[in-house]
């Protein structure tokens, strides 16, 4: 997560938004946030999402028109991700 706030300002002039999944409560997020400085949105999953994407540390960049253009498992380079991004 620290990764990808450490680039926000690069995602942001590619017009991509960053969001963060888990199953955690709404409150959790928050903590979470504060605690890392993070200003892009964590979603609280109520298991709609992992049921359509699966679970863990993956990174999916999906286009506008919703389609899933790369899946990446762990952490992607910020640097390869905002390539395949400026391609869109």
């Amino acid at each position: 997560m620290k990764a990808f706030q450490s680039d926000i300002a690069d995602f942001a002039k590619l017009d991509a938004q960053v969001l963060g999944v888990s199953a955690d409560s709404l409150e959790t997020h928050h903590e979470f946030a504060a605690e890392l400085d993070l200003s892009f949105p964590l979603l609280a999953d109520d298991g709609t999402i992992s049921a359509r994407y699966g679970s863990g540390r993956v990174t999916y960049l999906i286009d506008r028109t919703a389609i899933i253009r790369m899946i990446c498992e762990g952490m992607p380079d910020n640097a390869s991700l905002a390539g395949e991004i400026s391609k869109l």
